[in-house]
């Protein structure tokens, strides 16, 4: 149970629910037994009465009457006192199970983005629910009936050997054999379940894939195949619930087994106490009662350790993410406005997933209030610079500071909120387009909305909507054109009036006519803030107060627009050729 001991701050925090829970039981239990105790009554008064050749039935009556109304008040007091121990106990787990939900998710958040790279998104949604729900099980029902029976031991099993110490012997004879048997089939349970919850990853993780991925899958028309794969696993996902639903089975029909034989023993040592005269009839009763009082408290003991190897496995994975040491670490809890100069000095960085060297040694400084462009091929580490001004990766060599200060000296909460960061490829929520813009500044007035939609040149966009800005959009925001999610995200941008604009080729998929009006904006509403522009167009960046041209990591030419077109290398080969492109088109 040592992955289970992370689980004890939860105990500590909810420490009085726990207490109020376990005297509520001990309580519950002592109306329990009351319960036999007054039937035990009951039943010798009747077999006094028998004996004793009476014939004052109103007597009779009026002493069972009294007895009845004693063992249904005795009855519904353990009732009152047994829901208040499931109120206390399955809801502390309930909440327990919130809280760890939410500290998963939490984690989760605070982890880098290299970490996404190295799991997928099916196996961390199955440890937040599937996981979680496991280990809920432990502190919840598993923690109640270990509780329940161990108070019914120790307030039952005493009082037994006072009351018929042979009889109680005997009584309890045949339940280790009981709890031993259980928990041998739910061993063989859990090994099954393991292999079950397993698959139930797998599948989760192909159709989530499968449904993100679905325009790819029918693009290729390779429904039939992905159909077989799903069928395949599905069947194999069959197979092994099969095998555990065959196990499972025997469950309850040999718990049955054993819980008749429990009380086949009671009656037959029972009636031979009884035919002795050692004992009452009321007494066999009494124990016959007993047996049944205990039988599944002891059956659960199986059963319950059951659910805590499930949970120390589902805990295990858990833990894994925890106990993750987030690469990117907050130093500093001063919260303070992040303005002023960019500067990256001898930076190098490689990427740890595969191992590609993004930067070599680069420089650069970008005033404050500037806009700054960066252009060159496909994978020559452009996108990477604004992953480190972001701080979503650190860098291996060098120094990156805003305003003169390391950035990992700075406020990564107050560093990030300086940034309106534009993706190349923008991730839209499936929500309605105004709160997907409202994401930048969620207490934006409907104006606003409206003026950052414009800004972006996507408000007639969105006004020809049946639904306008209220249109739902489909998952990643699949419901609009490329252009149209590239420009909704500049919305979102410009609305959060950041300090700092990234824009990360986000106008490689609008047309060159809308591209000079949203660049004609941005020019109006940057005004005094500092301006990054990421692109592979000439168009996008010839305006730009400094632009550098990468290539594989390096900088290979660095000037103003009017300079690099007069000299030879990239930029200006690639400005002709867009300037021949544009002429043809």
């Amino acid at each position: 149970m040592k992955e289970l001991k992370y689980l004890n701050k939860y105990f500590i925090k909810y420490k009085y629910r726990l207490a109020f829970g376990v005297i509520i039981t001990f309580i519950a239990n002592v109306f329990k037994i009351l319960v036999p105790n007054q039937v035990k009554k009951a039943g010798n008064l009747i077999e006094d009465y028998i004996q004793s050749g009476k014939n004052d039935l109103d007597l009779l009556s009026s002493d069972i009457t009294y007895y009845l109304l004693i063992i249904i008040g005795t009855a519904l007091l353990a009732g009152f006192f047994i829901f208040l121990m499931r109120q206390s106990l399955i809801v502390m787990s309930r909440i327990i199970e919130y809280d760890l939900k939410n500290e998963v998710f939490v984690k989760y958040q605070k982890l880098s983005t290299n970490f996404y790279k190295k799991n997928r998104i099916g196996d961390l949604m199955s440890r937040i629910s599937e996981d979680v729900s496991k280990v809920r099980m432990s502190f919840g029902p598993a923690l109640m009936y270990s509780i329940n029976t161990g108070a019914l031991f120790i307030c039952l099993v005493p009082y037994m050997f006072y009351v018929a110490p042979k009889l109680a012997l005997y009584t309890l004879l045949p339940l280790p054999i009981l709890s031993i048997s259980i928990y041998l089939l739910s061993k063989a349970i859990h090994t099954r379940s393991t292999i079950v919850q397993q698959y139930l990853s797998k599948l989760t993780i192909f159709s989530q894939e499968t449904f993100s991925g679905i325009s790819v899958i029918k693009a290729y028309g390779i429904e039939q195949q992905t159909q077989e794969r799903f069928n395949n696993l599905s069947e194999e996902s069959k197979e092994v619930n099969l095998n555990l639903v065959k196990v499972q089975a025997w469950f309850f029909p040999f718990m049955i087994l054993l819980i008749g034989a429990s009380n086949l023993m009671v009656i037959y040592v029972g009636g031979q106490e009884y035919i002795k005269g050692a004992i009452k009839i009321g007494t066999l009763v009494q124990f016959l009662m007993y047996v049944n009082m205990l039988t599944w408290p002891v059956a659960t003991v199986g059963w319950v350790t059951s659910i805590i190897q499930q949970a120390e496995a589902s805990q295990k994975r858990i833990n894994e993410f925890l106990k993750e040491t987030d690469i990117i670490q907050n130093t500093n809890d001063e919260s303070k406005e992040i303005t002023g100069d960019i500067t990256f000095q001898n930076v190098s960085f490689t990427y740890e997933d595969t191992n590609i060297k993004a930067l070599k040694n680069v420089s650069f400084n970008i005033k404050q209030g500037s806009s700054f462009a960066i252009i060159g091929k496909t994978g020559s580490g452009k996108s990477t610079i604004l992953n480190l001004l972001c701080r979503l990766y650190d860098v291996n060599q060098g120094e990156v500071m805003v305003n003169g200060e390391n950035l990992n000296t700075l406020n990564l909460e107050d560093l990030r909120k300086s940034f309106g960061v534009v993706p190349q490829d923008p991730f839209l929520f499936s929500d309605t387009i105004k709160n997907n813009i409202l994401f930048g500044k969620a207490e934006a007035t409907d104006e606003e909305v409206y003026e950052a939609a414009k800004l972006a040149v996507i408000h007639e966009n969105i006004s020809g909507f049946k639904e306008g800005y209220n249109t739902i959009l489909g998952e990643r925001g699949i419901t609009l054109s490329g252009g149209q999610k590239q420009r909704t995200s500049i919305a979102r941008a410009i609305i959060k009036k950041p300090n700092f604009f990234l824009f990360d080729d986000c106008l490689s998929a609008v047309d060159t006519e809308t591209e000079e009006r949203i660049l004609k904006n941005l020019k109006q509403i940057s005004q005094g803030k500092t301006s990054i522009i990421v692109s592979h167009r000439i168009s996008s960046v010839k305006h730009s107060d400094y632009i550098i041209v990468l290539d594989e990591g390096e900088i290979i030419q660095q000037g103003i627009h009017e300079q690099l077109i007069n000299q030879e290398g990239y930029y200006k080969d690639l400005y002709l050729k867009q300037l021949s492109e544009k002429e043809i088109s």
